[in-house]
């Protein structure tokens, strides 16, 4: 770090500041640049050791995203130079190609610290190792949010698994983000620049299934007036999201894996098999030991969508997550409802980890909400917090909690006593393993007193 020059490029010269800030006493020299046509006389002119690189800037270039356009003309005049990519929250799929061009990461604005300098760190040791591979912080993927250790082992789950073509089976109760990691896989997937299509097929009669799946002829049935392409088709080339697939029967099951083993459809009304290339994501809130009883599913079907299988875990289980996926909707529907922003108070951040959440993150999505919309004062109070009366009906029981579940904390703190211990003492290396960053990990250290 000390002997390092890093140039940083971005139109935004406060955040061209504050990078220096955090720089400047810790590498050799810092280089900032707001306009990217300056790129090549500054790389000819220094000895660059990394580059910060937004993604967007407000030039003369029209290729849709700059910041793609200038990875490439850098690669191209450095080829050895490691590039980290700045991006906006909503451009991180445009942040994922560009990792396939040649990025060794990105960092989402606005970014914590810790995590831009162990980025950083472990990029530049990599580069004086002469190794390319990129940092092993586990970035949460699109809109998923979670610093808990049973999360991180997942987001770690899906960017081992996203780049590969293989079959996915995401498991988990209704309302634990099922469909976003599914999103999450596609985005960080070969076929992300391809259709990305979703069915509800739980929820399909057996017309509707080979008609919605298959795609159907003019006068295939009453109500039939013209050809339609099936979501087979219209997934041609990317990813197809078969939502609920343990609701469907055992005669859609069958129809489906013909379609699955051949690869190919045959519409409603033709004789003609349509060859299909699709990536195959399903997910159910049917656990996998009922799912196995043959009288409900298809053994040969769950092998054939299940080479990989993702447990998504319930809220309860996940510790912390809970406060901050509740400050996320906070701002979310602040933003939204031109509120001023509310903040959680202790004891309504205690409220929210004492209760068990039988709807998981829809039902806490839900309770922001109405509390941002009901607000009377800043900072909110346990009576600010109300769950919802769909899940929490009379003469409803809670959802128990599984001994694994209780036992997650001394689990939790074993793990971060081990790897603290483990590099003796230090918050940074530490951190960096368990995949969290430093101001987490602190906050892990006082809650289990360590």
């Amino acid at each position: 770090m000390k002997n390092a020059t890093i140039l940083v490029v971005d139109d935004d010269r406060d955040l061209l500041t504050a990078v220096t800030l955090l720089l400047k006493n810790r590498v050799k020299k810092v280089i900032t640049e707001h306009n990217p046509e300056n790129i090549p006389t500054l790389l000819s002119r220094n000895d660059v050791d990394l580059m910060l690189l937004d993604m967007n800037f407000k030039s003369a270039i029209n290729t849709g995203n700059e910041g793609l356009y200038w990875l490439n003309r850098v690669n191209a005049l450095k080829p050895q130079l490691p590039v980290i990519l700045i991006t906006a929250y909503g451009a991180i799929d445009l942040a994922v190609r560009s990792l396939k061009q040649g990025a060794v990461d990105f960092v989402v604005k606005p970014w914590q610290n810790e995590q831009l300098m162990a980025i950083i760190e472990e990029t530049l040791a990599n580069q004086k190792k002469g190794k390319s591979t990129k940092p092993v912080s586990v970035a949460p993927p699109m809109e998923l949010i979670g610093e808990s250790a049973i999360m991180q082992e997942l987001f770690y789950k899906i960017k081992k698994i996203a780049p590969t073509d293989a079959n996915i089976l995401i498991l988990g109760e209704n309302g634990t983000g099922k469909d976003l990691i599914a999103a999450a896989i596609h985005t960080q997937s070969m076929r992300a620049e391809k259709p990305y299509v979703k069915v509800d097929v739980g929820s399909l009669t057996d017309t509707l299934f080979e008609s919605e799946l298959f795609g159907h002829k003019k006068g295939a049935f009453t109500d039939a007036r013209d050809d339609r392409e099936g979501r087979f088709e219209a997934a041609n080339g990317g990813t197809l999201f078969l939502d609920e697939i343990g609701n469907i029967p055992l005669r859609q099951q069958a129809k489906l894996l013909t379609a699955l083993q051949n690869r190919q459809v045959v519409p409603l009304g033709s004789n003609s098999p349509v060859p299909v290339d699709i990536r195959l994501l399903c997910a159910t809130n049917v656990p996998l030991e009922t799912l196995a009883d043959e009288s409900r599913f298809r053994r040969d079907l769950i092998y054939r969508i299940n080479t990989v299988e993702l447990q998504v875990p319930p809220l309860r289980a996940r510790g912390e997550d809970i406060v901050l996926i509740a400050n996320h909707f906070l701002k979310k529907y602040a933003a939204k409802y031109l509120k001023p922003e509310v903040k959680l108070g202790e004891a309504a951040c205690q409220k929210l980890l004492a209760y068990h959440y039988p709807g998981n993150v829809r039902e806490l999505q839900y309770s922001m909400e109405r509390a941002v919309i009901m607000a009377e004062q800043e900072l909110l109070t346990p009576a600010d917090i109300i769950f919802s009366p769909i899940e929490n009906k009379p003469g409803s029981a809670p959802v128990e909690t599984t001994e694994a579940e209780h036992n997650l904390g001394e689990l939790e703190r074993a793990t971060i006593r081990n790897v603290v211990d483990k590099h003796n003492g230090n918050i940074t290396k530490a951190a960096r393993e368990l995949g969290i960053t430093r101001a987490a990990l602190y906050r892990r250290l006082n809650k289990y007193d360590i």
